[in-house]
């Protein structure tokens, strides 16, 4: 490092928010930084599990596009305060054509570059900096001594099977197809994930298990937010520390919607209490260290048991949610999922008394719709390293596509009595229910992947006893 460098990183020319508050480095400091550090040597791993089949999904990738240059960037982080960033995560398509889960790099780039009707697939991203550097020491972002050591890029090469070179070395060219960019390729990145490989649905299973934990944590858990000013942040807290052990993270915000909270269906400040014979929502999916997700909503009697009008609107969720699930057959398009689920839905309603006609009328696709009111979301999603995967897929391969074997998705059916609602009866205002579970279809049929998660009232009633002992 050169004089001119050490008095560049001591006296810093350009002042900003973060500068004036840095202490300058001693001239001793300088000086013997980057001495006496032990060599590093390196053993490259074997390619990982997921390596094979991103490679896969590469070729895939590359036969849509014959002659034309893709970019898929990473992202990069994105400042939560002052220099404070958020969690990195990187791209999901990103992530589904590397395999680089939660240990990827910000800022990296995938480059499919065209060469005899095939494309050459390199992986750039910013290789550690060798200590000698003023990044190693001085850079809180990147550098390692701040955030501890980062991958070489032999050894992402190995552990990837893919071709890596630095990030310096990548230049835009004129004409090239960027991921979100571009709308084509956006949507075709999208519509790779429509079909899940063996990889991916072994990592939805660890998924769901990790979230089977977590649930059972809040059971276990629940006098403790019934004691508490704020038993839905409780409830959060329980579930974030069995994801965060066990996986990366939540897959998204989690809802622990108690009582009226339960109607919100995106009820995600969770400050409110937890108050014995209420119902308590919990909307809450782990993400494993591979981005994939589960989708798990339970929907729990506080005290242990069901009122007789909790359970007959949690038994007529159950029921929907068990009609959607049998109309669910490979052939079958995605949305008579919704459709079943939908006319036990009306026909329940009709039944107590809340709709101005009849369940055949309410059902009507131009002219009905009137107990949408009390289920205004749909039945499914896809679900995958998204929680709402593939979303930039083609309306006739999405909404209006035809069920396959590898497909994974959500069955979610729900009812919701707003505590303000004048047309229903005062005993079900408040009263907020929705079941949910993550599907794979195979071709024998759907399977449950989170079956393993009680589900009928007799079957919940049972679990809070049995986990609160």
């Amino acid at each position: 490092m050169s004089t001119a460098e050490r008095d560049t990183i001591a006296e810093p020319a350009v002042e900003n928010s973060n500068t004036n508050r840095k202490q300058p480095f001693p001239r001793g400091f300088l000086d013997t930084i980057s001495t006496g550090w032990a060599e590093r040597p390196e053993t490259l791993p074997a390619p990982r599990a997921q390596a094979s089949f991103a490679a896969a999904r590469r070729a895939a990738l590359s036969d849509a596009f014959p002659g034309k240059r893709l970019v898929v960037p990473a992202g990069a982080l994105k400042q939560r305060s002052n220099d404070t960033d958020y969690v990195f995560r990187a791209h999901s398509a990103f992530a589904h054509l590397t395999g680089w889960g939660s240990d990827a790099e910000p800022d990296s780039i995938l480059v499919f570059e065209p060469v005899d009707g095939a494309h050459e697939v390199t992986l750039y991203f910013r290789e550690r900096a060798d200590r000698t550097t003023t990044e190693f020491y001085a850079d809180a972002t990147v550098g390692e001594f701040w955030i501890g050591p980062r991958p070489s890029l032999a050894g992402v090469a190995a552990d990837l099977d893919i071709a890596t070179d630095h990030l310096s070395a990548f230049q835009p060219v004129d004409g090239e197809l960027i991921i979100d960019d571009d709308e084509e390729l956006t949507r075709a990145v999208s519509e790779l994930r429509l079909i899940k490989d063996e990889f991916e649905i072994a990592e939805m299973r660890r998924a769901v298990e990790i979230t089977a934990a977590g649930f059972d944590d809040i059971i276990r858990e629940l006098p403790a937010a019934v004691a508490h000013a704020r038993g839905e942040r409780v409830v959060e807290g329980v579930f974030h520390r069995r994801a965060r052990e066990d996986g990366n993270g939540e897959g998204y915000d989690t809802i622990a919607a108690s009582g009226p909270h339960a109607c919100y269906l995106h009820w995600t400040r969770n400050d409110g209490t937890v108050v014995p014979g209420d119902l308590i929502l919990v909307d809450a999916g782990a993400e494993a260290d591979s981005l994939y997700t589960a989708d798990i909503t339970r929907t729990l009697p506080v005290s242990g048991t069901f009122t007789e009008v909790q359970r007959r609107v949690y038994e007529t969720v159950r029921e929907a949610a068990d009609a959607a699930f049998a109309a669910a057959q490979v052939g079958v398009r995605f949305r008579d999922v919704h459709g079943a689920a939908m006319k036990v839905i009306a026909e329940r309603v009709a039944e107590w008394g809340l709709l101005p006609v009849t369940a055949e009328e309410a059902l009507d696709a131009d002219a009905g719709g009137q107990h949408r009111r009390y289920m205004v979301h749909g039945t499914s999603h896809h679900l995958g390293i998204d929680v709402h995967d593939c979303a930039q897929a083609r309306r006739e391969m999405y909404y209006d596509g035809i069920l396959a074997p590898g497909m994974v998705f959500t069955i979610e059916p729900g009812l919701y009595f707003q505590i303000d609602d004048l047309t229903v009866p005062v005993d079900l205002r408040g009263i907020g229910v929705r079941i949910e579970d993550d599907i794979l279809m195979t071709a024998d049929g759907p399977v449950n992947l989170s079956a393993g998660i009680p589900r009928t009232a007799d079957e919940v009633e049972a679990w809070i006893a049995r986990v609160q002992g």
